[in-house]
């Protein structure tokens, strides 16, 4: 049989197996999607909120002082939620997972390590899953696609503690750095703190989403270009709309004057909003499954390997 390498030969009629992208589009739609991701930093700090906005819906209640005298409510342990959201058709199940505040206390020793087994955990429960015999057609995949980490808008620099729980996240999940309630700040002042941020993260090594591949084109490499040089994020969450120049719009209202959140001039919430939803949903829940937990998968395998390998005693 002769070999005619791999150009490109085109149909002399109307085959139809064009319609492929049709059928598969037809097939995803009708399972749905699915996120997972997980919000990490100090207590009031908007975390809440932000999950709000950026889905412009009311998927968890906000922590958040309901009168200024009274004490800031605290989540105290590690809580998922589940939602699916519809938009045009496309049924995305959201699962948003609430971390207590770090870093509260007077000894924060470890503070990091229960955010990390519940990620480390999510690998496992998928494993186990991906191992049995007789395993299910769809997986349930709870493994975290996204970890935004909240950053305190101080303008100075990251704490010793963020540089850890950053770095020690970094290498299981994917991270996006965020500046929380970056009104606090001036222009001036939030380009200089991220700026330093920036600066502190290459110093310590921490390797944040996204990365690039082999497989990324050239577009795509100048999008994730684009992002890094705008990481932190610089954001300003809420879910109260405002009339302006009689427009609803989602903002924030103080003695100054209105910060309208999807305003770039205003801060940088639209650019986080676009980046997880618009252009690296999907990329998000390739990387973990092909980096993170396909790291974890073969240290755990390996682990098993060399467990089985090794003589019983007698």
């Amino acid at each position: 049989m002769s070999t005619t390498g791999d150009e490109d030969i085109r149909a002399s009629a109307y085959v139809g197996f064009d319609s492929i992208t049709r059928q598969i589009e037809y097939k995803l739609l009708k399972r749905g999607f699915q996120f997972n991701v997980i919000v990490v930093g100090q207590t009031g700090l908007g975390k809440s909120t932000l999950i709000n906005t950026i889905f412009a819906s009311h998927l968890i209640d906000s922590k958040g002082r309901l009168e200024h005298d009274e004490p800031v409510r605290q989540t105290t342990e590690i809580q998922a939620v589940s939602h699916v959201i519809v938009e045009n058709g496309v049924r995305l199940r959201l699962n948003i997972v609430d971390t207590p505040g770090y870093g509260d206390q007077i000894n924060n020793e470890g503070c990091w390590d229960p955010i990390i087994k519940y990620i480390k955990d999510q690998h496992s429960a998928y494993l186990r899953k991906e191992l049995t015999a007789m395993r299910d057609k769809h997986i349930q995949d709870t493994r975290i696609h996204c970890a935004l980490f909240f950053i305190n808008p101080t303008g100075h620099s990251l704490r010793p503690i963020d540089v850890i729980v950053m770095k020690k996240l970094s290498e299981v999940v994917n991270v996006v750095p965020i500046i929380a309630k970056a009104d606090s700040l001036t222009l001036d002042e939030r380009e200089a703190f991220k700026q330093r941020i920036r600066a502190e993260m290459q110093f310590h090594n921490i390797r944040l989403y996204p990365f690039d591949t082999e497989d990324n084109d050239p577009e795509e490499l100048e999008l994730n270009q684009q992002i890094r040089n705008i990481i932190p994020f610089a954001i300003v969450g809420s879910e109260r709309n405002v009339i302006i120049d009689g427009v609803a719009v989602r903002a924030r209202k103080n003695r100054w004057g209105v910060i309208n959140v999807e305003d770039e001039n205003h801060c940088e919430f639209v650019h986080l909003r676009n980046f997880l939803t618009r252009t690296h949903l999907q990329d998000l829940i390739e990387t973990t499954a092909q980096i993170h937990y396909e790291a974890f998968r073969s240290k755990q395998l390996l682990a098993l390997k060399d467990a089985s390998s090794r003589p019983q005693a007698s």
